[in-house]
């Protein structure tokens, strides 16, 4: 558990419901930072222990390694399971010739080089997710943001403006509310999984995303399904994300290196994805499509 606990669990953005036990999921403003009408005494030492040890507990229990979990969605009868579908989890390079697929390709700054991940959307299942998403890449919006929460085996989240300032660090998680989206509760939290930050339910009862900010799920997380709106799947660079997650952070599990997306762009990938002639034994990457490389990258490619 990382130290101080009071700043890891605000980070998490997670506290334990007194009746459940149950996890809150990544939350996008901390409790202290967020405007307050109301005065209310500051925990105890002891309070604060307990409370951290508690939400760590119900992060770890929350894992579903058999994906299968069901929970209770927003609007949803308590009495009646939530049975949601499965992302399809098709091998890409084995996609239909005249299949159409939309892909975000995101370049990230990492390790002194920049390295590639690919998403595939879900417009079927999330439409207003999705189009928004596509607005902000299209707009360059996420271009120079940084990656501002990393917990291993958990998650790692971006697409805060904020974190276009580097002195503005202790405000980092807290922006994009200037907009939100509905709700879109159809998908599964599963490893590769992408999906939206929001604020808790106490404050956003609808379960309404954040405009910018999402996450990517690195373990299948069953108690967060039917909570935060799915609307991509991890490709290629899942292993980029995983390093990320392993990197030194500080209280607020923040990176404290810079890591930082350079571009984010979305394309229609047309047909299987190709992957590399050689095997690199860091995961499996695929090719990048002609439709997002430069010219002269096209040319250097087709050529070598």
């Amino acid at each position: 558990m990382k130290t101080p606990l009071l700043t890891c669990l605000l980070a998490l953005g997670f506290h334990v419901a007194s009746n459940a036990q149950q996890l809150k999921a990544p939350d996008t403003l901390r409790p202290g930072l967020a405007p307050s009408t109301t005065t209310t005494p500051p925990p105890s030492t002891a309070e604060i222990d307990k409370l951290a040890e508690e939400a760590q507990k119900a992060l770890f229990q929350s894992v579903d390694k058999s994906s299968g979990g069901s929970t209770k969605g927003a609007n949803h009868n308590p009495n009646t399971p939530l049975r949601l579908p499965a992302q399809r989890a098709e091998d890409p390079s084995l996609w239909a010739k005249d299949s159409v697929h939309k892909i975000a390709i995101m370049e990230v700054a990492f390790g002194g080089a920049r390295e590639t991940v690919m998403i595939e959307l879900f417009p079927n299942d999330a439409p207003q997710t999705v189009n928004n998403f596509i607005d902000h890449c299209d707009s360059g919006f996420y271009n120079g943001l940084a990656f501002h929460r990393a917990i291993e085996g958990f998650l790692v989240q971006t697409g805060d403006p904020l974190t276009s300032d580097e002195s503005a660090r202790t405000k980092w998680g807290t922006g994009g509310e200037e907009k939100t989206i509905p709700a879109e509760l159809k998908l599964r939290h599963r490893v590769g999984s992408v999906a939206m930050a929001r604020r808790s339910d106490k404050v956003n009862p609808e379960r309404r995303s954040n405009g910018s900010q999402f996450y990517v799920c690195l373990g299948n997380y069953g108690a967060l399904d039917g909570k935060y709106s799915v609307f991509g799947q991890v490709v290629s660079g899942l292993e980029t994300l995983k390093r990320i997650s392993i990197m030194p952070v500080d209280a607020n599990d923040c990176p404290v290196a810079r890591i930082e997306i350079k571009s984010m762009k979305v394309i229609n990938q047309k047909g299987p994805m190709q992957l590399p002639s050689m095997a690199n034994g860091d995961g499996v990457r695929y090719i990048k499509p002609d439709a997002a490389r430069g010219f002269v990258s096209r040319w250097f490619h087709h050529i070598w």
